[in-house]
């Protein structure tokens, strides 16, 4: 087959065109640029990645081209990006990403090209049964990445691979140095979807006025004052700015609510304070990776993706849904995605109000 493969620079994506490239296949790279704010300052690695991504094409033999998405980056992801923060809740980009430009206008990209396939360094599977696509877990459970696929549909998935699926990180890595990749023992990218691992705060001061008010605690004793709702997130502990309170414990400080109506963070301390724990939740805007939702209740979810999964119930109607959990879920965030698993299974999710 003819499959393009989205080469980020990393060493995932490189292993995963090498073994196309390997098994047969007529492989060709395409290196996104997504972001073009500050592109030359010292957190945007986009050229250092892209220089990695056309070393990595030449060491395995294939052709590599840069197609820039800037556009519709700004348009599909960073301008609700920007929207949810100014809303008080706290998006995720990556989630979005995947849906809007890494499946949708470089899977669109790679058709106009004559593929019949593309692929990615995800950790995650496809399945097929049933005349139905599914979304299954990566191999490697530290390293699974289905929770930002899990908007991805049925035609996405006919068109996607993603070969480094079945592997461990370790195994990638062992692959990348015995193959002469360059960029084999290259570190693993931590920062948002394309904008890179520069300071947020700082970040975001760039695009959003700061609103002052009062930082307080669970009672609406005053504890000091914020630099605007949008700069904080639930379950936050560092930057809060508040220092010690009289006759208070030595707990850390968490952040545990935003108050849009007041502009007040409400700020508890101890990371299991109940204000925290949370066994139910809301969400909307859900997306299913069969076209529906399952028809039965039980599954194990998570709220990010850091998280082990959790037994749960679900009661949904197509675009909204709440879930109730087992045992109580730690600083559950309003605009973080809640996502559902069937075992190995990835059903799909909504955003969580």
């Amino acid at each position: 087959m003819k499959i393009v493969v989205g080469l980020s620079g990393g060493v995932d994506s490189a292993v995963a065109a090498l073994l196309l490239k390997r098994a047969g296949h007529d492989v060709v790279g395409l290196f996104m640029k997504n972001w073009e704010d500050d592109d030359d300052d010292e957190y945007c690695s986009t050229r250092e990645d892209l220089v990695d991504a056309v070393s990595v094409a030449e060491r395995i033999g294939i052709e590599v081209e840069a197609v820039n998405f800037a556009a519709e980056y700004r348009e599909r992801v960073f301008a609700s990006f920007l929207a949810e923060y100014k809303a008080g809740r706290t998006p995720n980009p990556d989630v979005l990403c995947n849906a809007e430009i890494k499946f949708k206008a470089f899977l669109d990209h790679a058709m106009r090209l004559g593929a019949e396939k593309i692929a990615t360094g995800h950790y995650a599977r496809v399945g097929f049964s049933g005349n139905a696509f599914s979304l299954l877990k990566g191999k490697d459970a530290t390293k699974d990445q289905s929770y930002f696929l899990h908007r991805l549909d049925q035609e996405q998935l006919s068109h996607v691979l993603f070969p480094v699926g079945e592997l461990k990180k370790s195994e990638v890595r062992r692959i990348a140095q015995e193959a002469g990749l360059p960029n084999h023992a290259k570190k693993d990218s931590t920062g948002i979807c394309f904008i890179g691992e520069r300071p947020f705060r700082e970040f975001l001061n760039k695009y959003l006025s700061k609103s002052p008010g009062k930082i307080v605690d669970e009672k609406g004793g005053h504890l000091g004052e914020h630099i605007g709702l949008a700069f904080y997130t639930i379950g936050q502990r560092k930057g809060i700015g508040i220092g010690g309170k009289k006759n208070a414990t030595a707990d850390a400080w968490y952040v545990a609510e935003k108050r849009m109506a007041s502009n007040e963070l409400v700020v508890v301390q101890g990371h299991d304070h109940p204000l925290l724990m949370k066994k139910s939740l809301k969400a909307e805007d859900a997306s299913w990776i069969a076209g529906s939702a399952p028809a039965k209740k039980s599954f194990s979810g998570k709220t990010r993706y850091r998280q082990a999964d959790a037994e749960c119930r679900l009661e949904s109607s197509e675009k909204s849904l709440a879930v109730e959990f087992a045992s109580p879920q730690w600083a559950v965030t309003p605009g973080q995605s809640v996502v559902l698993y069937d075992r190995e299974v990835c059903l799909g999710g909504g955003i969580i109000t």
